[in-house]
C-alpha cells in the first residue's frame, strides 16, 4: 500500500522511525556532549503525525518566541528538517560556548546565533546519519539557516513549502537532561511524500 498522506502511516511504521529517532537521539547526545564539553543524555524520542495547526499548539502556541534551524534535505530524500530551540536549550548552549546566559532573544548576538546553528545542525545531522547508516540512501543537506520568531510565524515555512502536498508533518520530541535539568526539544521532519515512500521501502517496510 502506497502512502498518500502521513495519516496513511500504520503503527509499525511509525515505531520504525521512532528507532530512527532513538538512534539519532543517542548520537545528538554524544555529538552535543562532545561540543559543550558536557555530559548530556536523552529520553526516548516521542514520534508524532499531527497537522500544522495541533503542532503549533502542542509546541508551545503560535506566540512562543524560539530559535528555529532549518536545513534542507536533498538527493534520494527531499524535505525538511527543523529544530526548534526554546531558552532554556539556549542557555546551555551559550553559558558553554560562549560562557554566558540571556534572558530574551533580543541579546542574542552573532556569537550566538553561530552557537545556535551549530547546535541545530550537528541534531539534524545526527538523525540524517541515523537514517543513512540503517537504509544506505544519500541524503544531502544545505546549509543550515535560522530564525528568531514566534512559532507561528517560523512554521509558515513548511507550511509554504509543503503545506499544497499534505497538512501533516512529523516532530520528534525528545529531553535532554544536562547537568540533571531537563530540556525539552523538539524537531519537524518532513519529507515529501515520494520520500517518504521511498524511505520506508528502504527500510523495508510494508503497508499494512
Amino acid at each position: 500500500m502506497t502512502i498518500s498522506n502521513y495519516d496513511d502511516m500504520s503503527r509499525f511504521e511509525l515505531d520504525v522511525l521512532k528507532e530512527i529517532g532513538s538512534i539519532g537521539t543517542g548520537n545528538a547526545a554524544t555529538a552535543l556532549s562532545q561540543m559543550l564539553n558536557r555530559k548530556i543524555e536523552m529520553g526516548l524520542p516521542e514520534v508524532k503525525i499531527m497537522d500544522y495547526n495541533k503542532a503549533i499548539s502542542e509546541l508551545g502556541g503560535p506566540e512562543t518566541v524560539v530559535a528555529g534551524v532549518l536545513v534542507h534535505l536533498s538527493g534520494e530524500v527531499n524535505g525538511i528538517m527543523l529544530y526548534l530551540q526554546r531558552l532554556d536549550f539556549i542557555n546551555i548552549v551559550l553559558e558553554s560556548l560562549v560562557g554566558k546566559k540571556i534572558n530574551d532573544f533580543m541579546y542574542l548576538d552573532e556569537m550566538g546565533i553561530s552557537a545556535l546553528i551549530e547546535a541545530g545542525n550537528i541534531i539534524i545531522s545526527s538523525y540524517v546519519n541515523a537514517i543513512s547508516t540503517l537504509t544506505g540512501i544519500t541524503i544531502n543537506l544545505s546549509v543550515p539557516g535560522i530564525s528568531v520568531n514566534m512559532l507561528g510565524g517560523i512554521m509558515n515555512v513548511p507550511m509554504a513549502e509543503y503545506g499544497y502536498e499534505t497538512d501533516k508533518l512529523m516532530t520528534i520530541g525528545g529531553t535532554f537532561i544536562c547537568d540533571g535539568k531537563e530540556v525539552y526539544s523538539n524537531l519537524i521532519l518532513l519529507p515529501d511524500i515520494k520520500s517518504l515512500n521511498y524511505l520506508m521501502k528502504k527500510l523495508g517496510v510494508k503497508s499494512e
